[in-house]
């Protein structure tokens, strides 16, 4: 192996690490979009689903946190107030699902609304644990209303591909062969 690849090779893993400490927030990202798609399309919440993600985003802000301190006081106050936190949204998100409060919400407006609890309690979460995941929060909730836009134009979206798809098919370049 030559100097450059060498250099090369050293200068891709870094980024490659980088990647993978983003992995999991990338898969809390698409999972809840999942579930807010399958809501959409199914018409029916998903019982479970939410409480896991929610529980998957508590458990990451406590290792987060405790990997940050030393402090056995500082520790026991992360669990506690991530404990605290997580338990009070998961309760949020189990009243949205019953049956008395989910008969005023169509099955879209529901998975949003319970993606919007998830966003709201993992910024809150990141605001005292780690910008990464105060970041995934924002994520999650810009993706409420793009997920709305996009059930919304949806059909227009479509028509715009096709169009934009026969242009390019009936403008192709010409090859300078022919076929005999």
């Amino acid at each position: 192996m030559t100097h450059v690849d060498a250099d090369e090779a050293h200068s891709r893993k870094p980024k490659t690490g980088q990647l993978l400490s983003k992995l999991p927030y990338l898969i809390v990202l698409v999972l809840a979009m999942l579930g807010v798609a399958y809501i959409s399309i199914t018409g029916r919440p998903l019982y479970g689903y939410w409480e896991v993600l929610g529980l998957a985003v508590g458990v990451a802000c406590v290792v987060i946190g405790w990997r940050q301190t030393d402090d056995g006081s500082a520790r026991r106050r992360i669990v506690v107030t991530q404990v605290l936190h997580w338990g009070a949204f998961l309760i949020a998100m189990n009243i949205l699902l019953w049956p008395s409060v989910n008969t005023f919400l169509n099955g879209p407006a529901t998975g949003l609304a319970l993606m919007l609890l998830l966003a709201l309690g993992t910024f809150v979460a990141g605001i005292h644990v780690s910008s990464d995941i105060a970041l995934l929060g924002i994520a999650l909730a810009l993706t409420v209303p793009a997920i709305a836009w996009l059930k919304k134009s949806a059909l227009l979206l479509v028509l715009v591909g096709l169009v934009v798809g026969g242009l390019a098919i009936l403008f192709r370049p010409q090859s300078s062969r022919t076929i005999s």
